[in-house]
């Protein structure tokens, strides 16, 4: 079993631990990754799969990127290798001001 660690961090350098989540699989797609972070994250009564939808999208558009350990997964059905303790960091681009 995997212990997952979601971390969101900002291109200037914030950093803020998500959630911790226990994963049984040894490999995940990258948009599998993100269902099951939206999933444990979204407040009850809150529409899922929109979430879902709208972190998708936001990915597609370069909105985040998303590394494990060294390597950036640059495609959603990427596969990503999990480990006892892997950190899946959600890096915020934040757009050049008049830019």
């Amino acid at each position: 079993m995997a212990m997952v660690t979601f971390v969101d961090e900002t291109t200037s350098g914030e950093r803020r631990d998500a959630l911790g989540l226990d994963i049984a699989e040894e490999r995940l797609a990258l948009r599998e990754l993100i269902r099951r972070r939206v999933l444990e994250e979204a407040p009850d009564g809150d529409d899922t799969d929109r979430a879902y939808d709208r972190a998708v999208e936001a990915f597609g558009r370069n909105g985040f990127l998303v590394l494990v350990g060294d390597r950036q997964i640059e495609e959603l059905d990427e596969l990503v290798d999990l480990g006892p303790r892997t950190e899946v960091v959600f890096l915020r681009l934040v757009p050049l001001v008049g830019g």
